[in-house]
């Protein structure tokens, strides 16, 4: 039973993460139109200069001015580069953010170094939120924080901690879409924001920049995938091949959730977080559950590779594997409303 609750909380957290990082992705295309090839790499500038600032003033000011440095990059950007291009179409604009991605990588490795830096939670958020203490009579119980060796340490006891880290990660997502939702429907700003995708010259009639708007949207976004970058490197590992590592995975969760659907985006992180924290925490393939079932099987099918392949061996791949069956199932995503 512990396995089944820790592995749900960590898929969520896993999820929730993907959700920081998507909802920015979300935001940008669904108001401006275009995905933003260098976005991951946002995230990565954001754990990277969450770093620097912990290391001189500490983690708390890091998690604010990261986001607002990496915000104000993408600001600049979009004013400065991608603004210049938009009115030649889409494949300029993923051209440019894709050339946008390998100078970020380069230059976070000349300044920063190729290995990784060790960027520290602070002492509030480090050690256990909770842990559940499965004991010798086959009661669960939750305690919080840690708990003491001697209770660990008894015959017949396991003891499965929830790290802090993951925990503050779920609240800070939480919270972004509670303010994300808030901003887009619930204010004047977010029906300005709104109005400027669909009626751009009735939102320039009323006295708008919209292209100032847009660019605040695309630095909103960015800000977003910086604030992730600074709970992501400091709970797992800020590197230079992060930014690499969840990628691709956050344009499968934006294209399974639906284009510009910020609640399919939440839907589809959720979703693959949890089933990728499952397939890699289940060691078992085709032939051992067969074995475990009594089925009989020839030598051929005992000895063949493919169907000795565990689901943790083939978990990196089972997003991929969404994605392909949305596209054909359902083009428009789980919430979206436009296909492509």
């Amino acid at each position: 039973m512990e396995f089944f609750i820790i592995s749900m909380l960590n898929g969520v957290s896993y999820g929730l993460l993907l959700f920081m990082l998507s909802s920015g992705l979300t935001l940008i295309f669904s108001m401006m139109g275009v995905l933003n090839f260098a976005h991951a790499s946002f995230y990565m500038l954001g754990a990277y200069i969450g770093y620097s600032v912990a290391q001189l003033v500490g983690f708390w000011p890091g998690l604010i001015v990261a986001p607002l440095v990496v915000g104000a990059l993408g600001a600049l950007f979009e004013r400065l580069t991608l603004r210049r291009v938009h009115k030649f179409g889409h494949v300029p604009e993923l051209l440019v953010t894709f050339g946008l991605s390998y100078i970020v990588l380069e230059l976070v490795q000349l300044i920063w170094g190729r290995t990784a830096v060790e960027f520290m939670p602070p002492e509030l958020l480090r050690g256990p939120a909770f842990t559940l203490v499965h004991d010798a009579q086959d009661t669960l119980s939750v305690f919080w924080g840690a708990v003491g060796s001697d209770v660990c340490s008894a015959a017949g006891t396991i003891c499965s901690p929830f790290p802090a880290t993951r925990a503050f990660m779920m609240l800070v997502a939480l919270l972004m879409l509670l303010a994300l939702w808030l901003l887009l429907t619930r204010t004047r700003i977010g029906l300005v924001i709104q109005a400027a995708l669909t009626h751009p010259e009735m939102v320039e009639s009323l006295g708008h920049n919209v292209p100032r708007v847009l660019m605040l949207v695309f630095g909103a976004g960015t800000g977003l995938a910086g604030l992730a970058g600074v709970i992501g490197g400091s709970t797992f590992v800020t590197e230079p091949n992060m930014a690499a590592t969840v990628g691709s995975v956050i344009f499968v969760v934006v294209v399974v959730g639906g284009m510009g659907s910020l609640a399919g985006a939440f839907l589809a992180s959720l979703l693959i977080g949890v089933i990728q924290t499952f397939a890699v925490g289940l060691d078992h393939s085709f032939v051992s559950v067969a074995q475990q079932l009594g089925m009989q099987l020839s030598d051929a099918m005992k000895d063949n590779s493919v169907l000795k392949l565990t689901l943790s061996q083939v978990a990196p791949i089972l997003p991929y594997l969404f994605l392909v069956l949305i596209l054909i199932f359902r083009p428009k995503g789980l919430l979206g409303t436009r296909e492509g």
